[in-house]
């Protein structure tokens, strides 16, 4: 609460706590010396520095405490109102030891400063009186109370806080399921337009006509299309949370199955060329999400994952030697569902199936080219 501004509210309780101590000095014991004065200060002043007891409560729990001493030792005998206010204050802050430490010293110093006022109290009076001037009852439901409240916040904030987070989760969804639809309806209309446009060049090729610049365009449009929705599902995919891994983290994919008592080995065929990003992470969440359900489901001792980089596709296989077999193939959990998804947003194709052998073989053909 460091950082809290000074309000009208505030402004009225500490005028109002200073007036009421103030009211209480001027009512009660006090002496006839020189020093009255300097106890109306003390009494005033703490009273009106619980004004910023929410932007400096520490300062404030010393600053009461010390005005309370300081009029109690000039033979004030006003209860330490301010002080429990600051109590609570500080507690409300969350400035748990500093208050308790800040109390016990308060205890221990209010006899003694009774002690030394000019009434002259005995010192089982003394700390009688102190008993009267500062209840540890009151001590205790003031920082109680700060303590209640504090918590009450914090379980507030806390609230709204998961409250913002399932709206931003429920927009998520909304937007991918949004891109979902709008990809799989307009992916078929412009696959219809590109596949007769395609058809229509290679039959005026065939014939040996001169291909129109119109049906030229319209091929490349499309092509261009379909790329451009394949990129956009894929953009709402991602969360911007964290940056984007691909090929180039494989490797540590395969040492954490190793560390987990996975014998997995990589093998890179073919020469890398310019992948685009999609593609790229793609094929690193396929290598991850097969690995992850080897490690959880298969119950295979071995793994391995090749990495094919054609002209025009990118070849990801992962094999395992666990349990499955054609027989007994497992239903397709959220994350082959979820890699399906993505390899055929890219236009590319999935298998994952038990093989004859055993084991389980998970492999993605990803095109290289968005426009075709």
């Amino acid at each position: 609460m460091g950082g809290a501004r000074i309000s009208v509210g505030d402004w009225v309780i500490a005028v109002g706590v200073g007036a009421t101590l103030l009211v209480a000095g001027l009512s009660g014991q006090h002496p006839s010396t020189d020093l009255a004065p300097l106890g109306y200060l003390l009494l005033t002043a703490g009273g009106l520095s619980l004004a910023a007891r929410r932007w400096a409560p520490v300062t404030v729990l010393i600053v009461t405490a010390s005005c309370a001493l300081g009029y109690q030792s000039v033979g004030f005998d006003v209860p330490v109102v301010a002080f429990l206010f600051a109590v609570y204050a500080a507690v409300r802050a969350g400035h748990r030891i500093v208050t308790v430490a800040g109390s016990v010293v308060m205890l221990t110093a209010l006899p003694l400063a009774i002690l030394v006022s000019p009434h002259d109290w005995p010192v089982g009076e003394a700390f009688t009186q102190s008993r009267d001037v500062l209840e540890l009852a009151w001590l205790i439901a003031a920082g109680a109370a700060g303590e209640a409240l504090r918590q009450a916040e914090r379980r507030a904030d806390e609230a709204e806080r998961t409250r913002e987070e399932t709206a931003r989760r429920r927009a998520s969804e909304e937007r991918l399921h949004i891109a979902r639809e709008l990809h799989d309806s307009l992916t078929h209309q412009i696959s219809v337009i590109k596949v007769q446009a395609e058809v229509a060049v290679h039959l005026a090729r065939k014939r040996g006509e001169q291909v129109p610049e119109a049906l030229l365009a319209i091929r490349e449009a499309g092509r261009e299309a379909a790329g451009e929705l394949r990129a956009t599902l894929e953009a709402l995919r991602d969360d911007g949370k964290s940056p984007p891994k691909g090929l180039d983290h494989v490797p540590e994919l395969l040492e954490g199955a190793r560390m987990a008592g996975l014998d997995a080995e990589l093998t890179i065929e073919g020469r890398r060329g310019v992948v685009p990003p999609a593609v790229d992470r793609t094929a690193y969440r396929i290598v991850q999400e097969s690995l992850t359900n080897v490690a959880r489901h298969a119950a295979a001792a071995t793994a391995s994952v090749r990495i094919d980089y054609r002209p025009d596709a990118l070849l990801i296989r992962v094999d395992d030697d666990g349990r499955a077999t054609p027989a007994t193939a497992p239903l397709p959990g959220v994350g082959l569902l979820g890699m399906r998804e993505r390899v055929t947003a890219l236009g590319g194709h999935l298998r994952a199936a038990p093989r004859s052998e055993g084991g389980f073989t998970v492999q993605a053909e990803l095109p290289l080219d968005h426009t075709s």
